[in-house]
């Protein structure tokens, strides 16, 4: 389908971009975290997130790796309905992740977050920017190592 039939079937730039935005939250939903739902929460949830996200990008589901990673950078310092999806996007992946660090038991639930969505971006990073997969093992690893705390 060319530019210009895209474009009549959603009428513009912004649409297009929210419908994509909107596909991807669902392939990450689909791939990533619902996987994961089948394990108790809290640490083993947390480590079947891990091996999901690590899996999904194993797949390259997408072209520059991480959708969630890859359009927060892009969006980040964006205004407007497309920077807003990424960036709710992004939120509830931290939230999911806070979440589960509060079942684990850990004292600082968003900073636990943090140092996971750090590594694992990291991981995207290395991926992208050095084409092996060393990065993501490590990822893998620290994040994991921050799990470990609460595991029982």
């Amino acid at each position: 389908m060319s530019k210009s039939g895209i474009l009549t079937v959603f009428g513009n730039r912004e649409a297009i971009q929210l419908a994509a935005v909107a596909e991807a939250r669902q392939v990450y939903i689909d791939v990533v975290i619902r996987p994961a739902l089948s394990c108790p929460p809290g640490a083993a949830r947390l480590d079947a997130l891990l091996d999901s996200w690590l899996a999904y990008l194993r797949a390259e589901v997408f072209p520059g790796g991480c959708f969630v990673s890859a359009t927060s950078v892009e969006f980040g310092h964006r205004t407007g309905p497309v920077a807003d999806a990424v960036r709710n996007l992004k939120k509830e992946w931290l939230d999911l992740l806070e979440n589960e660090f509060s079942v684990a038991g850990s004292p600082d639930p968003a900073e636990d977050a943090f140092r996971v969505d750090a590594y694992l971006c990291a991981g995207n990073t290395r991926r992208e920017l050095f084409g092996t997969d060393a990065g993501l093992e490590r990822a893998r690893t620290l994040a994991g190592r921050v799990v470990e705390n609460y595991r029982t």
